[in-house]
Protein backbone atom coordinates (compact mmCIF):
# COMPACT_ATOMS: atom_id res chain seq x y z
CA UNK A 1 0.00 0.00 0.00
CA UNK A 2 1.03 3.60 -0.51
CA UNK A 3 1.81 5.76 2.48
CA UNK A 4 -0.68 8.66 2.88
CA UNK A 5 0.29 12.14 1.78
CA UNK A 6 -1.56 15.48 1.79
CA UNK A 7 -4.37 15.74 0.91
CA UNK A 8 -5.46 12.23 2.09
CA UNK A 9 -6.61 11.14 -1.39
CA UNK A 10 -3.05 11.40 -2.71
CA UNK A 11 -0.30 8.96 -1.86
CA UNK A 12 3.25 8.02 -2.76
CA UNK A 13 3.68 4.88 -4.81
CA UNK A 14 5.56 2.92 -2.18
CA UNK A 15 4.84 -0.70 -1.35
CA UNK A 16 5.23 -0.69 2.42
CA UNK A 17 4.05 -4.23 3.11
CA UNK A 18 6.45 -7.08 2.33
CA UNK A 19 5.96 -8.84 -1.01
CA UNK A 20 7.77 -12.16 -0.62
CA UNK A 21 8.56 -14.37 -3.60
CA UNK A 22 6.55 -17.25 -2.17
CA UNK A 23 3.34 -15.19 -2.09
CA UNK A 24 3.62 -13.36 -5.42
CA UNK A 25 0.34 -13.49 -7.34
CA UNK A 26 0.78 -14.36 -11.01
CA UNK A 27 -0.97 -11.80 -13.23
CA UNK A 28 -3.23 -13.04 -16.01
CA UNK A 29 -3.19 -11.42 -19.44
CA UNK A 30 -5.97 -9.06 -18.25
CA UNK A 31 -4.20 -8.07 -15.03
CA UNK A 32 -1.19 -5.82 -15.63
CA UNK A 33 0.69 -2.71 -14.27
CA UNK A 34 -2.72 -1.00 -14.55
CA UNK A 35 -3.41 -1.33 -18.26
CA UNK A 36 0.00 -2.62 -19.30
CA UNK A 37 1.40 -5.97 -20.37
CA UNK A 38 4.29 -8.34 -19.75
CA UNK A 39 7.55 -6.60 -20.68
CA UNK A 40 9.72 -8.16 -23.37
CA UNK A 41 11.96 -10.63 -21.58
CA UNK A 42 15.06 -8.76 -20.32
CA UNK A 43 14.00 -5.78 -22.43
CA UNK A 44 14.51 -3.47 -19.42
CA UNK A 45 18.05 -4.41 -18.28
CA UNK A 46 18.23 -1.21 -16.21
CA UNK A 47 15.30 -2.28 -13.98
CA UNK A 48 16.18 -2.83 -10.31
CA UNK A 49 14.26 -4.23 -7.32
CA UNK A 50 14.86 -2.76 -3.86
CA UNK A 51 14.27 -4.85 -0.74
CA UNK A 52 15.17 -5.02 2.94
CA UNK A 53 16.39 -8.62 2.80
CA UNK A 54 18.30 -11.01 0.55
CA UNK A 55 16.74 -14.08 2.19
CA UNK A 56 13.98 -16.20 0.67
CA UNK A 57 13.80 -14.27 -2.57
CA UNK A 58 13.13 -10.59 -3.24
CA UNK A 59 11.04 -8.83 -0.58
CA UNK A 60 10.00 -6.08 -2.99
CA UNK A 61 9.76 -2.62 -1.45
CA UNK A 62 10.35 -0.36 -4.47
CA UNK A 63 11.66 -0.18 -7.97
CA UNK A 64 14.87 1.57 -9.00
CA UNK A 65 17.10 2.15 -12.02
CA UNK A 66 20.73 1.26 -12.74
CA UNK A 67 22.45 4.38 -14.13
CA UNK A 68 26.11 3.33 -13.70
CA UNK A 69 27.83 0.04 -12.80
CA UNK A 70 27.77 0.93 -9.13
CA UNK A 71 25.01 3.54 -8.89
CA UNK A 72 21.26 3.10 -8.67
CA UNK A 73 18.63 5.84 -8.77
CA UNK A 74 15.29 5.63 -6.94
CA UNK A 75 12.75 7.76 -5.08
CA UNK A 76 13.74 9.36 -1.76
CA UNK A 77 10.54 8.06 -0.16
CA UNK A 78 11.89 4.52 -0.74
CA UNK A 79 14.56 5.11 1.92
CA UNK A 80 14.51 2.69 4.85
CA UNK A 81 16.59 2.18 7.95
CA UNK A 82 19.70 0.09 7.39
CA UNK A 83 21.09 -1.34 4.17
CA UNK A 84 19.02 -1.52 1.03
CA UNK A 85 19.45 -4.64 -1.09
CA UNK A 86 19.28 -4.34 -4.86
CA UNK A 87 18.42 -7.10 -7.29
CA UNK A 88 18.71 -6.80 -11.07
CA UNK A 89 18.54 -9.05 -14.13
CA UNK A 90 15.07 -10.38 -13.22
CA UNK A 91 12.11 -10.98 -15.51
CA UNK A 92 10.13 -13.51 -13.47
CA UNK A 93 10.25 -13.24 -9.68
CA UNK A 94 9.35 -16.90 -9.25
CA UNK A 95 11.93 -18.38 -11.61
CA UNK A 96 15.66 -18.64 -11.00
CA UNK A 97 16.79 -17.51 -14.44
CA UNK A 98 20.53 -17.41 -13.77
CA UNK A 99 20.71 -13.77 -14.84
CA UNK A 100 20.03 -12.24 -11.41
CA UNK A 101 22.56 -10.10 -9.54
CA UNK A 102 22.12 -9.09 -5.89
CA UNK A 103 24.19 -6.24 -4.46
CA UNK A 104 23.83 -4.38 -1.16
CA UNK A 105 23.98 -0.60 -1.00
CA UNK A 106 27.11 0.93 0.49
CA UNK A 107 25.77 4.47 0.93
CA UNK A 108 22.48 6.29 0.44
CA UNK A 109 22.17 9.85 -0.84
CA UNK A 110 18.61 11.19 -0.59
CA UNK A 111 18.31 14.63 -2.13
CA UNK A 112 18.97 17.24 0.59
CA UNK A 113 15.88 19.16 -0.48
CA UNK A 114 13.48 16.21 -0.32
CA UNK A 115 10.15 17.15 1.28
CA UNK A 116 8.14 14.08 2.37
CA UNK A 117 4.96 16.15 2.69
CA UNK A 118 4.96 17.73 -0.78
CA UNK A 119 7.10 15.02 -2.47
CA UNK A 120 9.31 17.71 -3.98
CA UNK A 121 12.86 16.51 -4.83
CA UNK A 122 11.74 12.88 -4.46
CA UNK A 123 15.02 11.33 -5.60
CA UNK A 124 17.80 9.27 -4.02
CA UNK A 125 21.09 7.78 -5.21
CA UNK A 126 22.35 4.44 -3.93
CA UNK A 127 26.04 3.64 -4.18
CA UNK A 128 26.46 -0.12 -4.51
CA UNK A 129 28.91 -2.03 -2.37
CA UNK A 130 30.10 -3.84 -5.53
CA UNK A 131 29.69 -2.86 -9.20
CA UNK A 132 27.18 -4.74 -11.32
CA UNK A 133 28.44 -7.13 -13.98
CA UNK A 134 27.29 -5.44 -17.20
CA UNK A 135 25.85 -7.87 -19.74
CA UNK A 136 22.74 -8.42 -21.89
CA UNK A 137 20.58 -8.79 -18.76
CA UNK A 138 21.97 -5.95 -16.64
CA UNK A 139 22.88 -2.63 -18.22
CA UNK A 140 22.67 1.03 -17.19
CA UNK A 141 20.44 3.53 -18.93
CA UNK A 142 21.43 7.07 -19.90
CA UNK A 143 19.85 10.03 -18.16
CA UNK A 144 17.70 12.50 -20.08
CA UNK A 145 19.54 15.80 -20.36
CA UNK A 146 16.56 17.71 -21.76
CA UNK A 147 13.08 17.90 -20.25
CA UNK A 148 10.37 16.02 -22.14
CA UNK A 149 7.98 17.89 -24.40
CA UNK A 150 4.26 17.39 -23.73
CA UNK A 151 2.72 14.30 -25.34
CA UNK A 152 6.04 12.41 -25.48
CA UNK A 153 5.46 8.66 -25.54
CA UNK A 154 7.21 6.89 -22.65
CA UNK A 155 7.41 3.45 -21.07
CA UNK A 156 6.95 2.80 -17.34
CA UNK A 157 7.81 -0.57 -15.83
CA UNK A 158 7.63 -2.32 -12.48
CA UNK A 159 6.37 -5.13 -10.29
CA UNK A 160 3.72 -2.94 -8.63
CA UNK A 161 0.08 -3.91 -8.25
CA UNK A 162 -1.83 -4.79 -11.42
CA UNK A 163 -5.23 -3.99 -9.88
CA UNK A 164 -6.60 -0.93 -8.09
CA UNK A 165 -7.83 -0.30 -5.42
CA UNK A 166 -7.34 -4.02 -4.74
CA UNK A 167 -3.67 -5.04 -4.63
CA UNK A 168 -2.46 -7.97 -6.72
CA UNK A 169 1.21 -8.29 -7.61
CA UNK A 170 2.61 -9.93 -10.75
CA UNK A 171 5.33 -12.49 -11.25
CA UNK A 172 6.47 -11.00 -14.59
CA UNK A 173 7.81 -7.45 -14.96
CA UNK A 174 5.04 -5.23 -16.34
CA UNK A 175 5.32 -2.40 -18.91
CA UNK A 176 2.89 0.29 -20.00
CA UNK A 177 2.95 3.19 -22.45
CA UNK A 178 2.05 6.61 -21.07
CA UNK A 179 2.31 10.15 -22.42
CA UNK A 180 3.80 13.21 -20.75
CA UNK A 181 1.80 16.39 -20.20
CA UNK A 182 2.84 19.95 -19.48
CA UNK A 183 3.13 21.04 -15.86
CA UNK A 184 0.63 23.80 -16.58
CA UNK A 185 -1.98 21.24 -17.55
CA UNK A 186 -1.08 18.97 -14.64
CA UNK A 187 -1.40 21.84 -12.16
CA UNK A 188 -5.04 22.19 -13.20
CA UNK A 189 -5.53 18.61 -12.00
CA UNK A 190 -3.36 18.71 -8.85
CA UNK A 191 -3.79 22.28 -7.60
CA UNK A 192 -0.76 23.63 -5.69
CA UNK A 193 0.91 20.18 -5.78
CA UNK A 194 3.09 20.19 -8.93
CA UNK A 195 6.57 21.75 -8.90
CA UNK A 196 9.05 22.07 -11.76
CA UNK A 197 10.85 19.06 -10.25
CA UNK A 198 7.87 16.86 -11.15
CA UNK A 199 6.68 15.38 -14.44
CA UNK A 200 3.15 14.12 -15.09
CA UNK A 201 2.40 11.24 -17.44
CA UNK A 202 -0.60 9.07 -18.17
CA UNK A 203 -3.30 8.34 -20.73
CA UNK A 204 -6.09 10.89 -21.14
CA UNK A 205 -8.89 8.33 -21.11
CA UNK A 206 -7.42 6.65 -18.03
CA UNK A 207 -6.88 2.94 -17.51
CA UNK A 208 -3.06 3.02 -17.70
CA UNK A 209 -0.78 4.07 -14.85
CA UNK A 210 1.97 3.13 -12.44
CA UNK A 211 0.64 2.17 -9.01
CA UNK A 212 1.54 0.96 -5.50
CA UNK A 213 4.84 -0.90 -5.51
CA UNK A 214 6.19 0.86 -8.61
CA UNK A 215 7.81 3.71 -6.64
CA UNK A 216 11.33 4.60 -7.73
CA UNK A 217 10.97 2.71 -11.00
CA UNK A 218 11.81 4.08 -14.46
CA UNK A 219 9.89 6.26 -16.87
CA UNK A 220 11.84 5.93 -20.13
CA UNK A 221 11.28 8.27 -23.08
CA UNK A 222 13.31 8.06 -26.30
CA UNK A 223 15.57 5.42 -24.68
CA UNK A 224 16.58 7.72 -21.83
CA UNK A 225 15.55 7.90 -18.20
CA UNK A 226 13.12 10.82 -18.05
CA UNK A 227 11.43 10.17 -14.71
CA UNK A 228 11.08 7.92 -11.68
CA UNK A 229 7.74 6.94 -10.15
CA UNK A 230 6.89 9.27 -7.26
CA UNK A 231 3.21 9.72 -6.35
CA UNK A 232 -0.39 9.76 -7.53
CA UNK A 233 -3.98 9.08 -6.53
CA UNK A 234 -4.73 6.27 -4.08
CA UNK A 235 -6.83 4.66 -6.82
CA UNK A 236 -4.57 4.54 -9.86
CA UNK A 237 -5.29 5.00 -13.57
CA UNK A 238 -8.35 7.23 -13.20
CA UNK A 239 -9.39 9.37 -16.15
CA UNK A 240 -7.79 12.82 -16.02
CA UNK A 241 -5.52 11.96 -13.07
CA UNK A 242 -2.00 11.15 -14.31
CA UNK A 243 0.84 9.64 -12.35
CA UNK A 244 3.50 12.02 -11.06
CA UNK A 245 7.20 11.33 -11.60
CA UNK A 246 10.42 12.96 -10.42
CA UNK A 247 11.63 15.02 -13.39
CA UNK A 248 15.14 13.67 -14.05
CA UNK A 249 16.24 16.54 -16.33
CA UNK A 250 16.12 18.83 -13.28
CA UNK A 251 18.57 16.68 -11.31
CA UNK A 252 21.35 15.69 -13.73
CA UNK A 253 23.81 18.15 -12.13
CA UNK A 254 23.11 16.88 -8.61
CA UNK A 255 23.37 13.25 -9.79
CA UNK A 256 26.69 13.78 -11.56
CA UNK A 257 28.19 15.81 -8.70
CA UNK A 258 27.16 13.22 -6.09
CA UNK A 259 28.65 10.37 -8.11
CA UNK A 260 31.92 12.21 -8.78
CA UNK A 261 32.41 13.04 -5.10
CA UNK A 262 31.77 9.51 -3.89
CA UNK A 263 33.09 7.06 -6.50
CA UNK A 264 35.64 4.39 -5.66
CA UNK A 265 36.50 0.93 -7.01
CA UNK A 266 34.82 -2.28 -5.85
CA UNK A 267 34.56 -5.90 -6.96
CA UNK A 268 31.43 -7.43 -8.51
CA UNK A 269 28.97 -9.40 -6.39
CA UNK A 270 26.31 -12.04 -7.09
CA UNK A 271 23.08 -13.41 -5.62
Amino acid sequence: MRAPALPPCRAVRLLTTALFLQTVSVATQDERIIGGQDCDKHGQPYQVILSNSRKNGPDVQCGAVLIERDWVLTAAHCDTQGDIHTRMGDHSLRANEGSEQCITSAQKFPHPGYNPTTHDNDIMLLQLRNPANINEYVRPIALATECAAPNTRCLVSGWGTVETPKSEFPDILQCAEVYTMSNEECRRVYTNMITDNMLCAGVRKGGVDSCQGDSGGPLVCNNKLQGIVSWGMQICAQRGQPGVYTNICRFTGWIQDTIQRNSFNRDAGSC
